[in-house]
């Protein structure tokens, strides 16, 4: 029976309307529902076509609607959820460019992080806590993230103070890539006696009566740190599945929905990379994650490359987990150290392994990319490219990179951009500005790396972090360097020439990444046809005060229109994952990165806000008098303290 219209009239129904209607209705697409919409947002795209927004829909992981209320509006359907990103800044997903994801997720709940730890004190508390919790035959391993200089004390850890700290559970506290320290119990149960040989590019500091004094150096080969944090217990493979998936938590905490992972040593695959794979088939990685293969065993390399040109390419997998490379390093003796504490590593000959390795790749549709810290090592590995240019495998079209590159030069630049590749840069100098200053000079370090010449010349420059060894995994202290130039022990070590604007910066952590993966245009901006990656943030990025920028999180984390993480106004919104495993784990007791106060709130700022709040109190008290709503005297307070 037809529902008769308000006022009782029936219109007036014709065959031919009704064949129409129907064939209109036939012609318009069906109503697209979106799975999550994000509104009352300050939104940020990235897209110079519509750069601000203030909502996004997401349906099947990608975005199919960015504009305000009326846009959305057709695309809510009943099992929409809609988020009310209460007015703030929203931003694509960050992408690490390069970030040691697998590595660090195998190992992240076993670690005791002194990530934002601003005391030395606070640092020790941890560890004297977390030894008295940790069962016999574990470790307490403080695993990089961290340097001496963001310490009020500004200075590492005695190993007398690990010694009385945990007297009886092996310690290793490993610093940059400079160096590690060991207590008693981690001297024996690593093996080191008077005995021990040191290793090449290595030393196993010793007192008068030759025994191990419990320093490590990298001299200025970090092997000797790799090999003995190696000894140190793993986790089972469930264990390093759950590990895994709180590190991706962690990580998404901050924004983050995208990485590359830049393999590292001790990283075999493809053994060290079944849990990343299970996780993805299981559907469970919150992270998409491009990975590279890393050659690990010397004199081995060429064959290792045969074998997985033979097997696997360059964009095997899917949007969550993919193969991108090579490196970041192709043969083990063309790799330069960064201990800047330590000369410049003086490398042998290693040109006609390492030309090898790279007419493999180039020839076979590989891309690469290459450590290298000293502009010293990017010449002779440039004039190799060079002699492969005369065959026409420069420029390519292959993906390829120079990782670090702290002290590259202008001409070195030239050339990259001539022979078609691209650098990624980390806030390694957040966490070694100082020490590279002491050794190379104010000028030197002004430049290190020279990030606005390696924009200028158009080249794609992604940016990173380098974590977990180096620096700390949260993308904010990376943005916070590329903004300001300053150091995590708030040293300033670049002019404004070479700093960059917000805007850049976040282009830099975002669509660069995607171009470095060859995925710009699915990815690195908020558009439709996009993968449905954002994050609600805690505090404005383009307004907040330069020194509270390493201060912000994410609220809420999306990543192909799952939310990943949530907390605050939207905690409980966020995918259940297992509780921390093992139940010791420094991770399930103190957490991993340690937030502070932000600086704009702290001290003599807090005092000026309460006085503004006074006044304001007392404005307010004035404006209710003054329209008879209160006594005309403020109220006197009774404190008998103040009674004579």
């Amino acid at each position: 029976m037809a529902t008769m219209p308000v006022g009782g009239v029936a219109p007036v129904v014709t065959e031919d309307s009704v064949a129409r209607n129907a064939r209109l209705g036939a012609e318009r697409p069906p109503a697209v529902f979106a799975d999550v919409v994000v509104r009352n947002a300050a939104l940020y795209t990235g897209d110079p076509r519509r750069p601000q927004a203030s909502a996004v829909a997401i349906k099947d992981g990608r975005i199919i609607v960015v504009g305000d209320d009326a846009d959305i509006q057709p695309t809510l359907g009943a099992h929409t959820r809609v988020v009310d990103a209460l007015g703030r800044r929203v931003i694509p997903g960050l992408n690490d460019s390069h970030l040691h994801v697998i590595r660090g997720g195998l190992n992240y709940v076993m670690e005791l992080r002194w990530d934002g730890v601003p005391t030395l004190r606070q640092g020790l508390a941890m560890l004297r806590e977390q030894a008295a919790r940790t069962p016999r035959g574990q470790w307490v391993r403080v695993v990089g993230g961290f340097s001496a200089d963001q310490f009020a004390e500004k200075r590492l850890p005695t190993v007398s103070e690990l010694n009385a700290a945990a007297p009886d559970t092996p310690v290793m506290v490993m610093h940059l890539y400079q160096s590690a320290l060991l207590n008693r119990a981690a001297l024996k149960a690593a093996g080191f006696t008077r005995d021990t040989p040191d290793p090449k590019g290595g030393q196993i500091v010793r007192g008068h009566d030759g025994e191990p004094t419990g320093m490590l150096l990298a001299a200025p080969n970090a092997m000797i740190l790799y090999s003995t944090l190696a000894k140190a217990p793993t986790l089972s493979g469930e264990d390093q599945k759950t590990s895994t998936r709180h590190y991706l938590r962690e990580l998404n905490r901050f924004g983050l929905t995208s990485a590359i992972d830049a393999a590292g040593g001790f990283q075999n695959f493809p053994d060290n990379y079944g849990t990343v794979i299970d996780l993805a088939r299981e559907g469970r990685l919150s992270l998409r994650i491009a990975y590279h293969l890393f050659p690990q065993t010397g004199g081995q390399e060429i064959a290792d490359l045969k074998r997985w040109i033979e097997t696997v390419k360059p964009g095997d997998g899917d949007e969550w987990l993919r193969l991108n490379g090579a490196g970041e390093n192709l043969t083990w003796s063309a790799a330069d150290f960064e201990n800047f504490s330590e000369p410049r590593p003086h490398l042998g000959d290693y040109e006609g392994e390492f030309e090898q390795a790279v007419r493999l790749l180039m020839e076979n549709g590989w891309g690469f990319r290459l450590h290298a810290t000293y502009d010293e090592t990017i010449r002779r590995d440039l004039a190799v490219f060079d002699r492969l240019a005369a065959d026409g495998l420069f420029p390519a079209g292959n993906r390829w990179l120079f990782d670090h590159a702290e002290t590259v030069s202008e001409q070195s630049l030239d050339r990259i951009a001539a022979l078609g590749g691209a650098v990624s840069v980390q806030n390694r100098m957040s966490f070694q500005g100082e020490a590279f200053l002491r050794r190379y000079g104010a000028a030197a370090a002004a430049q290190a790396p020279p990030v606005r010449a390696m924009l200028e010349r158009g080249l794609t420059v992604g940016a990173g972090t380098d974590a977990t060894r180096v620096s700390s995994y949260n993308p904010w202290v990376a943005l916070h360097w590329l903004v300001t130039g300053r150091t995590v022990g708030d040293l300033t070590l670049y002019p404004p020439e070479n700093r960059v604007s917000r805007e850049r910066a976040l282009a830099m952590y975002t669509q660069a990444g995607a171009r470095l993966t060859g995925e710009e245009d699915i990815k690195g901006i908020l558009a439709p046809g996009y993968y449905g990656d954002l994050a609600i943030l805690s505090d404005d990025f383009f307004t907040v005060p330069e020194q509270d920028i390493p201060h912000i999180e994410s609220l809420l984390t999306v990543v192909g229109g799952r939310i990943v993480y949530a907390t605050g106004a939207y905690e409980g919104l966020d995918e259940p994952i297992p509780a921390v495993s093992p139940l010791w784990s420094p991770v399930a007791h103190f957490g991993g990165y340690q937030a502070t106060v932000k600086p704009s709130i702290s001290g003599a700022r807090q005092a000026e806000l309460l006085g503004q709040a006074v006044a304001e109190s007392e404005q307010h008290r004035q404006w209710r008098a003054a329209r008879g709503y209160t006594p005309e005297a403020p109220t006197e307070i009774f404190d008998t303290c103040f009674v004579l």
